[in-house]
């Protein structure tokens, strides 16, 4: 029968401290898990940042809502102010009152005026029509003067180029004016005759109705010489423009 030593304590210890370090020892490792668990604590940390950034995040969501300052597009309803456009009423109002003094003016005629017949020397064989408000109102010249000489029954055409823009309106005291083309340079006109008598007639708002009394200006002692050609303006204002056809 064989005999066994008893081993050293120090070398029982020494196998010991080397299965811990194989592995052996589990319920020894499992005691060191303290350490992972703190390392799980410290993972939190980024999620609870994360969160905060989520919600900073969503703060400037709601800044998205300030385009509801687009709403303030709507303050172009201030465009509204465009409906003082009304003043365009003022305007219609205005139009209204041109209505009214147009309405309180007369026509002239014999009866407010007095008409003077001054032959010229430019244009060739032209004279001069000159008509002045004698009455207490404006008075219109509308369209061209009806002329007359003796007892002819025929009527001058008007120079339609002379027509003006607007009728020729006198204030009392003021003056109006029609040139006369008495006849063809060339003499190419017919029934050339010698005139002493006048009537220079006024038409009223509508062409060729009757504006009131005539007139009977006083013609050159020698007389006024016209034939077929015999044609005349437009009342107008300025003198020249009258003898300017």
């Amino acid at each position: 029968m064989r005999k066994y030593h008893a081993l050293p304590v120090a070398l029982l210890a020494a196998l010991a401290l080397t299965a811990c370090q194989n592995g052996t020892g589990t319920k020894d490792e499992g005691a060191a898990h303290p350490e992972p668990a703190s390392a799980t604590v410290t993972a939190t940390h980024p999620a609870e940042d994360g969160g905060s950034g989520k919600a900073t995040s969503g703060a400037t969501g709601t800044q998205g809502t300030t385009g509801a300052t687009g709403t303030q597009g709507t303050t172009g309803a201030t465009g509204t102010e465009g409906t003082t456009g009304a003043t365009d009423s003022k305007a219609t109002k205005g139009d209204k009152a041109g209505k009214d003094t147009t309405a309180t003016r007369v026509s002239c005629n014999g009866s407010n005026t007095t008409v003077t017949v001054r032959p010229v020397r430019r244009p060739l064989n032209h004279m001069l029509l000159t008509v002045k408000n004698t009455g207490s109102k404006m008075c219109d010249l509308t369209y061209y003067p009806v002329l007359r000489f003796d007892e002819m029954q025929w009527a001058p055409q008007p120079i339609k180029d002379s027509k003006p823009q607007a009728v020729t309106t006198l204030a009392p005291g003021e003056s109006g004016y029609a040139g006369v083309s008495l006849s063809a340079a060339d003499g190419s006109g017919e029934w050339g005759t010698t005139s002493h008598k006048l009537t220079v007639g006024f038409q009223g708002r509508t062409p060729n109705s009757d504006g009131g009394p005539s007139a009977l200006p006083t013609l050159p002692a020698k007389g006024v010489y016209y034939d077929s050609t015999l044609t005349v303006t437009y009342w107008l204002r300025d003198m020249d423009d009258a003898l300017s056809y």
